[in-house]
């Protein structure tokens, strides 16, 4: 008898679904190494730029210097709604490479669409990553896996 992959093949309405899910996002789940190989999981603010999730953090937040010592991440983003099994909505994991970029050249874009940000954005103290999706896991709800690549998300 053979086993039914649970893994889905990637369609365009996974795609769309991945993107949407993207570009509603304004927070998820970032998952760090700690410098003891402890895993750490911190709920940041995140934007889709199109290629990748930028997030604004603090350095005085542990998974700041985890990120500065391995750029190695997660992020898990999309919520449940407000009725149903919190299982059947969407979500997804990507697998990410973090690197520094400058905080003052995506200002704008960061205000406009997180504005209460205004009240810390230029703190001295926060610095700005791109996660640069390497894997997407992205769970549509029950029976609605896939793996993308990040070309699915252009």
């Amino acid at each position: 008898m053979t086993k039914r992959d649970p893994i889905n093949p990637t369609d365009d309405d996974a795609r769309a679904l991945a993107r949407d899910l993207l570009t509603k996002a304004r927070f998820g789940a970032l998952a760090v190494t700690l410098p003891n190989g402890s895993p750490y999981v911190a709920r940041v603010a995140m934007l889709w730029d199109g290629t990748a999730l930028l997030t604004l953090i603090s350095t005085l937040s542990t998974h700041t210097s985890a990120l500065q010592a391995t750029p190695a991440c997660a992020a898990l983003i999309g919520e449940p709604g407000d009725k149903g099994d919190p299982l059947t909505h969407p979500r997804m994991t990507l697998i990410c490479s973090a690197t520094q970029v400058d905080k003052a050249a995506q200002k704008d874009t960061w205000l406009t669409a997180i504005p209460k940000a205004r009240l810390y954005y230029d703190f001295t103290d926060f610095l700005m990553f791109r996660l640069t999706p390497l894997e997407i896991h992205l769970n549509g709800g029950f029976g609605k896996a896939f793996r993308l690549g990040p070309g699915d998300l252009a």
